[in-house]
């Protein structure tokens, strides 16, 4: 067993021991062990939704993963699900179908973001002709843990069941009502993508999309980064949904981490200006957003700290099924010391630590 001495847990110190790759104690203990010199630690960070970071686009496929997981884990991720972009049959299921062992955090299967989109609120994805963005053909894809869709279009509705069990069904880029999105979260769905983000909007008299996800007590994904979302959009989401149903996310693509410039989203051009990523047509086009600084705008917009962490942490974890999110004894090792200016000094994952400079 590996001995960790000296942590800070919520404000009090702790030692830990990890033991095949679980943490087997979470409390003081007279053995010797590492010496962790008051580093505050938190559960490791778990991003749902993320398209890219460093140059690399989950499209890229090859060693885009890797970079993307290197760059994670310095960032306190522990775990990530690599979103695709809209594309025809052929190209997902080649990016897909390999779901490598990663130098950093862990990608337990792809996030599937379309291609059943609606056009009306395609977003930045380039939508492929529809007879070949067939929901039928949605449970075919390899290493699959979640899936956004739009309910209204073809065969969506139906293929939910087929996809629950297997993965997560997340409603997204989606102009459907309040009754369609209540049927779609009975048939097996359990999330919202980006709640008010490429969605019709809600109003009193149809209150669509959001306002299912709330009386049928569905999970929101929340692009936390200052951009996506007002401030106070974001404070009111979390006291719909409440920290154990709100999950925080990024919606990153390649420009995170790299300076302004020009860049691509799953192939279409992007212009990045004062770390805001847009489209030729103005559109937002995903974030640059880290998800340790999602945390912290959560914070800084009135989120408490316990809850803003547990959004992205234990909450993703729950919902994803993981033995992951939480430091107590059983709970897979995947952790992340704080420096006190807020910066990661080490990471852990399945009991592995890596320190940084």
């Amino acid at each position: 067993m590996d001995v960790y001495k000296n942590a800070l847990l919520y404000g009090k110190p702790t030692d830990f021991g990890v033991e095949n790759g679980r943490f087997a104690f979470v409390k003081p203990c007279p053995a010797p062990g590492v010496d962790l010199q008051g580093a505050r630690l938190i559960p490791g960070l778990i991003d749902l939704h993320t398209h890219g970071a460093m140059g690399a686009d989950v499209m890229d496929g090859g060693d885009a993963l890797s970079v993307m997981s290197e760059f994670f884990l310095k960032g306190g991720v522990t775990a990530f699900y690599p979103a695709t972009m809209a594309a025809e049959k052929d190209r997902l299921a080649a990016v897909t179908d390999r779901l490598p062992d990663l130098p950093g955090a862990a990608a337990p299967g792809y996030h599937l973001e379309g291609p059943v989109l609606s056009p009306r609120y395609r977003g930045a994805h380039s939508l492929p002709p529809v007879e070949q963005a067939r929901a039928a053909d949605l449970p075919g894809f390899a290493h699959l843990k979640l899936v956004t869709l739009a309910p209204e279009q073809p065969g969506a509705l139906a293929v939910i069941p087929t996809l629950s069990g297997r993965a997560a069904v997340c409603l997204g880029h989606t102009g459907c009502d309040y009754d369609l999105a209540r049927s779609a979260f009975q048939a097996g769905a359990v999330c919202v993508t980006h709640a008010l983000n490429a969605m019709a909007p809600p109003h009193h008299r149809q209150p669509g999309l959001l306002g299912a996800a709330v009386t049928e007590r569905a999970y929101a994904q929340v692009i936390c980064d200052g951009v996506h979302l007002h401030p106070a959009a974001v404070l009111s989401l979390y006291r719909l949904f409440g920290p154990r149903r709100m999950v925080l996310i990024t919606d990153s693509m390649r420009a995170t981490g790299l300076p302004d410039g020009r860049y691509d989203l799953g192939g279409r051009p992007v212009t990045v200006t004062g770390g805001q990523a847009r489209g030729e047509d103005g559109r937002l086009a995903g974030s640059t957003a880290t998800l340790l600084q999602c945390v912290q705008k959560a914070v800084a917009f009135g989120i408490p700290p316990r809850a803003a962490l547990r959004m992205a942490t234990a909450t993703p974890a729950e919902m994803m099924g993981l033995n992951k999110g939480k430091i107590a004894p059983g709970y897979d090792a995947d952790c992340a010391l704080l420096r006190a200016d807020g910066r990661v000094a080490a990471a852990m994952v399945g009991g592995r630590l890596t320190r940084f400079d």
